[in-house]
């Protein structure tokens, strides 16, 4: 079983590469939630194809020339990552600038939470 640390270690070196559909492939729980400030529905999205559905319909209409992540911070059963992107969306520049808190259990991610400036 994967520890937390190389849970995040893996996920910061994903992230990094823009493998963002295979970051949830490896490292999330199929029952996966993630609450994100961002979302229109107030609701957590639940479930790895879900949030795999929801990933796949943003990058299909963004064009990513920055990012950044920070290394990750841990305690107990969580860490969480500073992530920064800028963007191009609809032929405009956006920046997102967040922190992520993520639960792991049973060597997986069960939950990500974001924080959003």
């Amino acid at each position: 079983m994967q520890t937390i640390t190389s849970i995040s270690r893996h996920l910061i070196q994903l992230l990094r590469n823009q493998q963002f559909v295979k970051a949830y492939e490896d490292l999330f729980s199929e029952d996966a939630e993630s609450i994100d400030p961002i979302n229109p529905r107030p609701e957590p999205l639940k479930g790895l194809s879900r949030l795999i559905e929801v990933e796949k319909l943003f990058l299909s209409k963004v064009e990513i020339y920055n990012i950044e992540i920070s290394e990750a911070i841990h305690a107990e059963n969580y860490f969480t990552i500073r992530f920064f992107i800028a963007f191009l969306i609809d032929g405009k520049k956006r920046n997102i600038d967040e922190l992520c808190v993520y639960k792991v259990s049973q060597g997986k991610i069960i939950s990500q939470q974001f924080f959003v400036s």
